[in-house]
């Protein structure tokens, strides 16, 4: 089963509302925005971070936000937090870079979505290079079990 397979197979067994599109790949995150017929803020980049040796989770980010080291590190209660490379990241996920998806990923990985993600209309990726899933940010954050938090800046 391809990568867009698992997480289109994944959020249909969420039970949520979702479309998906497919545009092939873009070269910015506003190319992927009009590609997929939403604003750059609501493309949300999953990246998967590592709290200790074996311990992974998830960030959902906005497009123009980045991660805050510091206000993730205070969120989670912890002194050191990395990025993975893309070849442990592929292991935990399932999925490359650039396609991460918390929808069908290989391991069940706690979700931090950033504060700036609820109340609206999100576009994620899904499983391959130029597939995405828009859905509502509140119904993907409760099925996700996300915990909500301030943990990202402005790029």
């Amino acid at each position: 089963m391809s990568g867009a397979e698992r997480a289109e197979q994944a959020l249909t067994e969420s039970g949520i509302d979702f479309t998906i599109t497919r545009h092939g790949r873009v070269g910015s995150l506003e190319e992927a925005a009009a590609a997929r017929g939403v604003a750059p803020e609501d493309i949300i980049k999953t990246l998967v971070v590592r709290r200790g040796e074996g311990d992974f989770l998830l960030v959902l980010v906005p497009g123009g936000r980045q991660i805050s080291w510091p206000k993730l590190r205070a969120h989670l209660g912890v002194n050191r937090i990395s990025m993975p490379d893309k070849e442990t990241a592929r292991e935990v996920t399932g999925y490359e870079r650039g396609t991460i998806t918390p929808f069908g990923s290989l391991t069940t990985l706690p979700v931090i979505a950033d504060a700036t993600v609820t109340g609206r209309t999100i576009s994620l990726g899904a499983g391959d290079h130029g597939v995405a899933a828009t859905l509502e940010a509140d119904a993907a954050l409760a099925a996700l079990g996300a915990q909500v938090a301030d943990v990202t800046d402005p790029a």
